[in-house]
């Protein structure tokens, strides 16, 4: 999104009671929800999940909102918002690190009667790009999420991960480089099996 689609944020002037703090985070919520739901589906792989830290995500910065708007200088708060989606989302797995379960996804997948060859070949290629940034560090997934996920330009990353703008630009590219060459293995050695 662009950082004009938030005009009563970005104005600088600070909210007056309680009915303008509302009334502007309300804005804040519709303008973003779609990107902190899309940031957490993408760091989660589960709708449920990503829900809930959508939704913890907006109820933290809830609290914090004033001050947000008192510290932003009139900046955007998109990368804010995306922060408080990054940590917890760590929170998430770090939990879930400690009680381990399986997902109703290494269930194996249902395989559709009727798949043509290039259907089955474009899901296997999605397969190896969405596998592939799931080993990608911690930091180069989170920039790719935030860049092609969301939209997100260098400077909005750089703010969401607390890093600079020539940092982003060289974490962006290397995690690119690092995805390209992840998948393109397995491509080449995938085996010409069942179908």
């Amino acid at each position: 999104m662009v950082d004009d689609e938030e005009p009563n944020i970005v104005d600088g002037n600070l909210p007056k009671g309680k009915a303008e703090v509302d009334a502007r985070f309300t804005e804040l919520y519709r303008t973003h929800l779609r990107d902190v739901y899309s940031y957490s589906y993408y760091r989660v792989g589960n709708h449920h999940d990503a829900e809930d830290l959508t939704e913890q995500t907006f109820l933290q910065a809830y609290r914090h909102f004033e001050r947000a708007l008192r510290e932003s200088g009139g900046r955007p708060l998109r990368p804010w918002l995306i922060r408080i989606a990054h940590n917890l989302a760590a929170n998430f797995y770090r939990d879930r690190s400690r009680k381990p379960e399986s997902g109703i996804e290494d269930a194996g997948l249902i395989s559709a009667p009727h798949t043509t060859e290039s259907l089955v070949e474009g899901r296997e290629q999605l397969k190896a790009i969405l596998d592939g940034v799931q080993q990608l560090p911690d930091d180069r997934r989170e920039a790719l999420i935030m860049r092609f996920a969301l939209g997100m330009d260098n400077r909005e990353i750089a703010r969401a991960l607390g890093r600079t703008d020539g940092a982003t630009k060289v974490l962006l590219h290397r995690a690119i480089r690092q995805l390209e060459g992840m998948v393109s293995e397995p491509v080449a050695d995938s085996p010409g099996g069942e179908r």
